[in-house]
């Protein structure tokens, strides 16, 4: 009988054992599916060097705009940025003025609105629309609609930049980060990373300053 007893204990036992591996193996299982599900859904993002994939996005003027548009240019200030962000706010007659000073020089700005309209009224289409022609933007004011361009870039804050440079048929990353160090006022700015890595380009030197870090709102998306 003791022998049965003993028996039963260390089936029970094994049996229990075999149970709490099976379950931590499908809980592992699970949890790898849904990351990899989350990072094919939100890719991390481009790093410096890396070719910028082409997009088609509706434009404030009804068109779509795409970088393959500008067969002249040499590159492009890609910013990330949106209507109601005091950031993008502060940064934005900033912004205007890059593609007044670059645009001629074969580096325009293209402007994205990241942020899903739902969370935010204030980015919706028609506001966007109603910004630009207020405010007499000279370059493309684009809707991320479905947000699917700001994460395969890897923005993260509105305003976010991404200066391109044209290489044959590829836009290679050049510069990612903030516009300057001060968003506060552009009196006191005493770094300009956008206006010295295009003035670089243009000059064929080198980059002094490939990335800093984007102060600014984060982009609202319902996935996340």
């Amino acid at each position: 009988m003791k022998n049965i007893t003993i028996t039963l204990t260390i089936t029970f036992a094994l049996f229990t054992v075999a149970c709490t591996q099976s379950q931590s193996t499908t809980e592992e299982t699970e949890t790898t599916t849904e990351t990899a599900k989350e990072e094919k859904a939100m890719p991390v993002g481009y790093a410096i060097g890396d070719a910028a994939t082409d997009f088609n996005l509706k434009n404030v003027d009804g068109s779509q705009v795409s970088l393959s548009n500008y067969t002249d240019a040499k590159g492009f200030i890609l910013t990330f940025t949106c209507n109601h962000c005091p950031y993008a706010v502060a940064y934005e007659s900033r912004i205007m003025d890059l593609d007044k000073n670059y645009a001629p020089l074969g580096f325009p700005v293209i402007a994205i609105s990241p942020n899903d309209p739902t969370i935010v009224p204030e980015d919706g289409f028609e506001e966007m629309k109603k910004l630009a022609e207020e405010k007499g933007y000279t370059f493309p004011y684009l809707l991320d609609e479905d947000q699917s361009v700001y994460p395969q870039y890897g923005a993260t804050k509105t305003p976010h930049v991404f200066v391109l440079e044209k290489k044959g048929d590829s836009q290679v990353v050049k510069y990612i980060g903030a516009i300057d160090n001060n968003h506060e006022d552009a009196n006191d700015v005493t770094e300009r990373y956008v206006e010295d890595a295009v003035d670089a380009l243009l000059a064929g030197t080198t980059i002094s300053v490939t990335e800093t870090k984007a102060i600014g709102c984060s982009i609202k998306d319902k996935r996340k």
